[in-house]
């Protein structure tokens, strides 16, 4: 058995915060229906390259995109702008614990499928509805990509190198709002069932990408609030380097054979980690009083540091990483995507997983990270099939007739 199985989800959302909070659902055993616009389906089933090759070679129309935020979940067409679309939903909404939707503010209720009409016929119903700024404030009626989202948030004002050595304003390389607000969503909803099964009362769950970008801010955000507002000093970017630990940054090391630049992450968290650094270093850094403590060191950062990239350099990165892995110094390498997904443990600990995907036989995508000892996570295609489960899902919770199901296509609801 899975976790959620019994739980079953009406999926309306689209593109990435929705479909990755769904996806962490299905994951965990929750049967997952995906309705999507009927012709077109998902945004991000067009959005490639890159696109699945099928078993020829040839180039599907299945972009990579799509398949890492859809496994596990069920396809079904419904063109929620029909009437006889909105009456198909909400029959299916009967059948469903959560409804989970990431149209614009006041989109649902136009639609007849907003949390208050559903209440009314499923009064156990978990709604979660997942925008760019929230149902509420002077910004909700605003478009909410996580791009502007890690601007209006700031979070870029705090990734990127120093000004002072010529850095500017810079995004994340994953869209980090989206997914952090996917995981929050799913984390609310199961805290809504858990109400539900006490209750039994239903209720409605306000995402917003701003406010979970704004949470991300985490240690930055109470150094902001603590002291900052206070005092003027604001966060600022500082590259590779950490606001509130030194050494904890990237430091360039001996060059790798090929005779180019080569790397490593030093990330000492306290003084015991910092004595022992040194003695792998063979330097006394922990013994001057400028930086026998890390406040010491976060002050004295601009004297230690150049000492820090100096000694780096005398030594290879396998080199340094034995010898410092082996002392229980926090160190790591700077891995492209070729390394990390070739790396041992990576492979052991089960996160790229071989999909046998009607397309493409054993097609590798990236795995859950979940893992729990009795229940385990779900392992089961993305839908590759616009509408492949519309007759399955229809048949199965509404017991429609082929005749009633055919009669729906043809007037375009499905």
């Amino acid at each position: 058995m899975n976790s959620l199985d019994g739980i079953r989800v009406l999926d309306l959302s689209r593109v990435l915060a929705g479909p990755w909070c769904t996806q962490t659902l299905a994951d965990l055993g929750a049967d997952v229906i995906k309705v999507e616009r009927p012709e077109c389906g998902d945004d991000t089933r067009g959005w490639g390259p890159p696109f699945l090759k099928d078993a020829t070679g040839k180039l599907t129309q299945e972009a990579a995109y799509y398949l890492g935020t859809n496994r596990n979940k069920r396809s079904i067409t419904c063109d929620i702008a029909n009437p006889e679309g909105q009456a198909l939903l909400k029959k299916l909404v009967l059948e469903c614990d959560v409804f989970i939707e990431n149209f614009k503010v006041g989109d649902m209720k136009r639609y007849g499928l907003d949390y208050d009409s559903l209440k009314i016929i499923h009064p156990k119903l978990v709604y979660c509805s997942v925008t760019g700024f929230g149902q509420t404030g002077p910004y909700k009626d605003r478009a909410g990509y996580d791009y502007a989202v890690q601007g209006i948030g700031g979070l870029m004002s705090i990734t990127g190198e120093r000004d002072d050595l010529g850095g500017g304003p810079q995004k994340v390389g994953v869209a980090v709002a989206d997914l952090f607000t996917g995981m929050y969503a799913s984390v609310a909803i199961l805290a809504a069932l858990r109400h539900v099964s006490v209750t039994g009362h239903g209720q409605y769950v306000d995402m917003a990408l701003l406010d979970t970008q704004v949470a991300m801010l985490a240690n930055l955000g109470a150094n902001y609030l603590v002291d900052g507002q206070f005092s003027g000093k604001m966060p600022a970017r500082m590259g590779n380097a950490h606001q509130n630990i030194v050494p904890y940054q990237v430091f360039e090391v001996a060059p790798n054979p090929s005779g180019e630049k080569d790397y490593i992450i030093l990330a000492v968290g306290n003084d015991r980690q910092f004595a022992k650094f040194c003695e792998v270093a063979d330097r006394d850094w922990h013994k001057d009083s400028r930086f026998i403590l890390n406040q010491d060191r976060v002050k004295n950062r601009d004297i230690l540091v150049p000492e820090l990239e100096s000694c780096l350099k005398t030594r290879s990165k396998q080199s340094w990483l034995s010898d410092l892995e082996t002392s229980k110094v926090p160190c790591g390498a700077i891995n492209n995507f070729a390394e990390v997904f070739s790396d041992p443990h990576i492979r052991h600990r089960g996160m790229v997983q071989k999909w046998d995907h009607p397309l493409s036989p054993d097609i590798e995508l990236v795995a859950s990270p979940i893992k729990l000892s009795l229940t385990p996570v779900q392992q089961k295609n993305p839908p590759p099939t616009l509408g492949q489960h519309t007759d399955q899902v229809l048949k199965e919770l509404l017991h429609l007739s082929d005749q009633q199901i055919e009669s729906l296509k043809s007037s375009k609801v499905l």
